[in-house]
């Protein structure tokens, strides 16, 4: 009896050690994901903390986090069990999740504002920031669906903001409380799609060829070294890739706990012909943007080429594209824009990338996007989702969209001429979207 009594206590230790050994790789990213997101929505959107905490940050083990915002040095301590992760605020970066250097290290490092005002204020752009009226005979119509949608929950969800441009006019804008058409919400996987257009430009000025190997040095002696921008982009690279959001998944792991986002991706062996099978990754866009922020000879003059190429001529207006330790955009997630500045972004793709009469992206660029990836089912392009496997029954198929986490979307409508901006927080399966039926009601004449 005593032996086996024996043999019991040993195993209920070892299964001590290992629970505590497994929560213990699960606490960065625990920590992680409170104090950054935390931070961002209060120092980027100018949330309340309490609100954030309540809405955003209340699921599985994130709610039980202690967070901690230092309003004065702008950060963000979050605590759980043993584990603290901090979040640093600073101007023109954002936010950005401290992992292996000290606050006073990382605020080293100044955003080039005077580099980027003068690149601005050289630049000439005729580009009116201010969006028209639309049709006011449709804005009438789309009142109480924009009513019913943020203030009554009537689709389900939780958004933030909602807008519908017709024709590049604004028909429908509505914000949930504490939300306005000035503040900065997260994109999430939109920002891919931002990507999308901003290897378009840099196609456009013929410094690319997006179907050449990367000849990358990690990739040199592999099947990797086959591999091209085309193939990240239509997310076919073949890099083994886990984005199933659960415990140390991929995904968790390079948000979380990576100093170097890109790096930890492209490390990934390859587990596929390149462009034969396809498995939706986040990593794969911060490689892409790792790989062409190496294409300009300063950190500087990358920032200022997409400011002064992308963003300004669409009249997007200081928006935040978030780094991680390393001073690299994190293209597949840290976008902070407003409703409206993300509703530009989907009318440059319906106007066939052209912002009146400047041409923003090469022509047939968006014909490039929206072709699916040959193993995506016609559900994904090129960084930009599709409905050609009428994932939406009651919604045209040529409709194509950005999609993020939570319920972040820009639904582009070549043939209705609409865009539709939805922002929020609709986490699945808990308390998903009804797209469908929300976006078969805007159109529905």
């Amino acid at each position: 009896m005593k032996k086996v009594l024996r043999y019991v206590a040993i195993v209920i230790v070892l299964a001590i050690i290992g629970g505590c050994i497994y929560l213990n790789r699960l606490l960065p990213i625990i920590t992680g994901y409170a104090a950054k997101n935390l931070a961002s929505a209060v120092f980027v959107s100018g949330r309340e903390a309490k609100d954030v905490e309540a809405i955003d940050l209340n699921f599985s083990f994130i709610r039980y986090a202690r967070n901690t915002v230092d309003y004065k040095n702008k950060t963000v301590t979050s605590r759980f069990l043993w584990g603290k992760s901090v979040a640093v605020y600073r101007e023109g970066y954002g936010v950005t999740l401290l992992r292996g250097a000290s606050v006073d290290e990382l605020r080293k490092q100044q955003y080039p504002f005077d580099v980027l005002n003068k690149a601005l204020a050289e630049q000439d752009s005729t580009i009116k920031a201010e969006l028209p009226a639309g049709d006011s005979a449709m804005a009438a119509r789309l009142a109480p669906i924009a009513k019913a949608f943020v203030n009554e929950r009537a689709y389900h969800g939780h958004p933030f903001a909602f807008l519908v441009l017709h024709k590049g006019g604004v028909v429908a804008e509505c914000y949930d409380k504490g939300i306005g058409k000035d503040t900065k919400l997260l994109s999430w996987s939109m920002a891919k799609s931002f990507v999308n257009a901003l290897i378009g430009i840099i196609v456009k000025d013929s410094l690319l060829d997006i179907h050449a190997p990367m000849e990358l040095p990690e990739w040199q002696t592999d099947g990797r070294k086959a591999i091209t921008l085309h193939d990240l982009m239509q997310m076919q690279s073949g890099l083994e890739w886990n984005e199933d959001y659960g415990a140390r998944s991929d995904i968790n792991i390079m948000l979380h706990c990576e100093r170097d986002m890109g790096l930890f991706a492209l490390s990934k062996p390859l587990e596929f012909e390149p462009g034969t099978h396809w498995k939706y990754s986040s990593g794969s866009t911060n490689i892409v943007v790792r790989y062409l922020r190496r294409m300009f000879p300063s950190d500087e003059a990358f920032l200022s080429y997409m400011h002064t190429r992308l963003f300004a001529p669409l009249g997007i207006v200081n928006p935040v594209f978030e780094q991680d330790m390393s001073g690299t955009p994190i293209g597949s997630s840290y976008l902070y824009a407003t409703a409206r500045d993300f509703a530009r972004f989907g009318q440059l793709y319906l106007n066939d990338g052209c912002v009146g009469t400047n041409r923003i992206l090469p022509e047939g660029w968006v014909d490039y996007t929206r072709t699916p990836a040959a193993d995506s089912g016609e559900h994904y392009g090129s960084l930009f989702w599709l409905n050609g496997n009428g994932k939406f029954p009651d919604v045209p198929k040529d409709m194509y969209y950005c999609d993020g986490h939570d319920g972040q979307d820009i639904f582009i409508f070549p043939s209705h001429q609409l865009v539709v901006v939805v922002l929020g927080y609709s986490p699945k399966p808990d308390d998903v979207i009804d797209f469908n039926t929300l976006l078969k009601d805007i159109i529905n004449k």
